[in-house]
């Protein structure tokens, strides 16, 4: 069981639009509300190994991890170099998340190892993660040995994860899939689970809110779909407008108990397998940094971690 980032953790855009002067500040007050670690995902705004050192440098001991980082924005020489540089700089302390989406056709090759762009996912995974291992880095290799995870969902690609990685971030799962996760990488990998809230008071507005997070996810199929059907989940309930069942299942909170509601799902999936819980906190204004709700969802770091 990896405990380094501790039980909860935030996971973040908002931190892209942000002035990096801002981004410093709020990573501060991250770390004083007692958070063991900070996910940042990686769209069109920063690049996400960069913002991971502006955060790092901010920071005296929380963790930050890339929630995650395209292995399609990058060449695998460019991405083991900045793994070793932060987790060398910044000692136990940077977790390289990997995951990603096609953004075109260019096959990635490196010392031979050609990671193609088409074609199945775990393939590519597996064929990236070579050609990261084949570089010969040159920089001062890192005291901690640095932590790689995958932004797995399927059983293909968790099992990748546990045979190749430290671990696995799931992102937009209920908690049947922890539990299934955790036996599929079995007891000492990293589950690190990440889990949307909703803290507006009012439940109209917060199911509004929750209904087109998850709609944005499901919508044209995909891998989520495809996840949610493993799960009992039926396609009438994920097209279209997704079902009450289904956002009930994906997002937690909303309404006056909202973090009641958040601190039962956080508790359910630390009771089904899961290391670390890293919350994303959904508002009406995406691209303001929630430290209102961030400093509401501390409150939630006196609970326990799992046992067994």
């Amino acid at each position: 069981m990896d405990t380094t980032a501790g039980r909860l953790g935030l996971w973040t855009l908002a931190l892209d639009v942000q002035p990096a002067m801002r981004v410093r500040e709020l990573a501060a007050e991250i770390e004083e509300f007692g958070f063991g670690a900070l996910w940042i995902g990686e769209e069109f705004g920063r690049n996400a190994l960069t913002q991971a050192g502006i955060l790092l440098g901010a920071t005296n001991g929380l963790v930050i991890g890339t929630g995650i980082a395209n292995i399609f924005f990058r060449d695998p020489i460019a991405m083991a170099a900045a793994e070793r540089s932060l987790a060398e700089a910044y000692p136990g302390r940077f977790i390289l998340g990997l995951g990603g989406h096609r953004v075109d056709d260019r096959p990635l090759t490196y010392l031979g190892h050609r990671v193609p762009s088409a074609g199945r996912a775990v393939t590519t995974m597996g064929a990236y993660l070579d050609a990261m291992d084949a570089v010969p880095l040159q920089s001062p290799p890192p005291a901690v040995p640095s932590r790689r995870v995958l932004g797995a969902l399927g059983p293909k690609m968790l099992s990748l994860a546990a045979a190749r990685t430290s671990g696995a971030l799931p992102y937009l799962v209920p908690v049947a899939h922890t539990e299934d996760t955790r036996t599929r990488l079995g007891p000492d990998a990293l589950l690190a689970v990440e889990q949307a809230v909703v803290l507006d008071p009012n439940p109209d507005v917060a199911r509004d809110l929750a209904r087109a997070h998850v709609g944005t996810y499901l919508a044209g199929g995909g891998a989520h779909v495809k996840d949610m059907l493993r799960f009992g989940y039926t396609n009438d309930e994920l097209s279209g407008t997704p079902a009450s069942r289904v956002v009930d299942a994906l997002v937690a909170g909303g309404g006056r108990k909202a973090l009641d509601a958040i601190a039962e799902r956080v508790q359910a999936h630390f009771d089904a397998g899961a290391d670390h819980v890293c919350l994303q906190v959904l508002t009406a204004q995406p691209a303001t940094a929630p430290i209102a709700e961030w400093r509401e969802l501390a409150k939630l770091n006196t609970l326990p971690r799992r046992t067994t």
